[in-house]
């Protein structure tokens, strides 16, 4: 039986932007837990850490959208290195001044530019579809660029707590940065499968954000929840392991839950199911909410990768599913933007539960800000359930 994976890579230079854009898109979670790391190291608060974080992901969710339309407007080679540079300087510069002790503001100012990052995930799935466009191998890319993005944003914090733990405070966030300017570089150098510019009287046609789609709300609110539950695993993890007085720990711990995620992920994407998506996104919802409950009961560091391991088996599934969704029901011309306000969401989450998780730690300990966890998997649930009831007529209506 053909492998319908091995097929997407025989067109010319698949394989190169695939690589770039992988080493590309690795630095958005290296960065943003990397934050959390360092700044705990250096200032022994959990709180700042995750605020000075939260700033740099949220900015990265309100400009990512942005820099998409800007390079369908202008193409990938003109507006990715300048987003990407101004990024690369935000890093530096939150490196030095948590290097130099600087004031709040100058941390949370330099997150913030860092957050300029463009959505590298939107970029390589916008070349598959130039490649593949109207063809049954665009959805099998689509299904490998959801692996790769859960991929990256489970295998990432590990490795860049592992940087900042072994080596020193700041080389997480600076190894993101490197990784950035390679992978974007390498990326904008492969003109030959770059996509072509719309016509402006096209471009002028999708000037209302996908964002108004009531679908593409739910989903990119569901993407918030999810993130909360990433965001708390990892902050959470970190201060568990160091409250273990095991901080070396945290990218073992993590790394459970980029193993349970990832292989789920790659064996759901090789399933053909017969359910409607809306349906299989309801299942998904209950099976991320439940299995949160035993991130409360981990009282070493055993339980707790073991809990971690259950938690991100459903992650990648559920995920998969709301990508899917948004290919049916946003119009072909404005997929690139319905994907990265999904994309944007998830970081949201991410943010918030960083943030959150970081206050709860510091006034009640590690075990207790797992329960922000638990709430986010009830509202993963909510929203799940209505998407089931809004969006299983819309999509059946787009089959």
């Amino acid at each position: 039986m053909a492998n319908p994976y091995r097929e997407l890579f025989q067109v010319p230079g698949a394989k190169g932007f695939t690589l770039a854009g992988l080493l590309a898109r690795l630095p958005l979670p290296m960065t943003g837990i990397g934050i959390i790391t360092m700044l705990s190291q250096l200032r022994g608060s959990y709180a700042l850490a995750g605020a000075v974080s939260a700033t740099f992901v949220l900015t990265f969710a309100v400009l990512s959208p942005q820099v998409s339309r800007l390079v369908d407007q202008h193409g990938q080679r003109r507006v990715l290195p300048l987003a990407a540079a101004l990024s690369v300087l935000g890093i530096l510069l939150l490196l030095a001044f948590s290097y130099w002790q600087a004031p709040v503001w100058a941390l949370l100012a330099s997150a913030a530019l860092a957050g300029c990052m463009p959505s590298m995930s939107a970029m390589v799935r916008a070349r598959w579809t130039a490649l593949y466009r109207g063809q049954a191998n665009l959805q099998t890319a689509y299904a490998l660029e959801t692996v790769l993005d859960e991929v990256t944003f489970i295998a990432g914090p590990p490795l860049s707590v592992g940087f900042s733990v072994v080596l020193f405070a700041q080389a997480g966030p600076l190894v993101a940065a490197l990784l950035l300017a390679i992978g974007v570089f390498a990326l904008v150098a492969q003109v030959g499968t770059e996509p072509a510019l719309q016509p402006r009287a096209a471009t002028a046609q999708r000037q209302a954000s996908v964002l108004r789609l009531g679908g593409v709300q739910l989903l990119a609110l569901l993407m918030v929840a999810m993130g909360v539950i990433v965001g708390t695993v990892d902050i959470v993890s970190v201060a568990f392991a160091e409250q273990q007085g095991r901080p070396a720990a945290a990218s073992l711990v993590l790394s459970c839950y980029a193993i349970g995620s990832c292989a789920a992920g790659l064996v759901f994407g090789a399933l053909k199911l017969q359910s409607p998506l809306p349906r299989v996104l309801l299942l998904g919802g209950l099976a991320t909410a439940v299995t949160t409950l035993p991130l409360l009961w981990a009282g070493n560091i055993a339980g707790l990768a073991v809990a971690v391991l259950v938690a991100g088996v459903f992650f990648a599934p559920t995920m998969i599913v709301a990508m899917s969704l948004v290919e049916r029901i946003v119009p072909d011309s404005q997929l690139t933007e319905g994907m990265t306000w999904l994309l944007a969401g998830l970081n949201v989450g991410v943010a918030f539960g960083a943030a959150g998780a970081g206050q709860m730690v510091d006034l009640r300990g590690a075990n207790a800000g797992f329960q922000l966890a638990l709430v986010a998997g009830a509202a993963v649930l909510l929203v799940a359930l209505l998407g089931y009831r809004q969006m299983r007529g819309q999509v059946a209506r787009c089959a």
